[in-house]
């Protein structure tokens, strides 16, 4: 799905600035990685745990059977 939004000339001379640098295929893109900067979001969840989770000892398994 694709909408269509209003910006100023000089905000659309910078966004083409930016595709070309960020190496973009399309302003969508560009705005996704703007937005996701400034929220801080990841791509993905890989490693989202990590340093907050111990190591999985045999203790662990023999507490989850009882």
């Amino acid at each position: 799905m694709s909408t269509t939004i209003q910006i100023k000339k000089r905000n659309r001379k910078l966004l083409d600035l930016l595709k070309k640098n960020l190496n973009a295929e399309s302003y969508d893109e560009v705005i996704e990685k703007l937005l996701s900067d400034r929220l801080g979001l990841r791509n993905d969840m890989y490693g989202v745990d990590k340093g907050k989770i111990s190591r999985f000892v045999e203790k662990d398994r023999l507490e989850s059977e009882r």
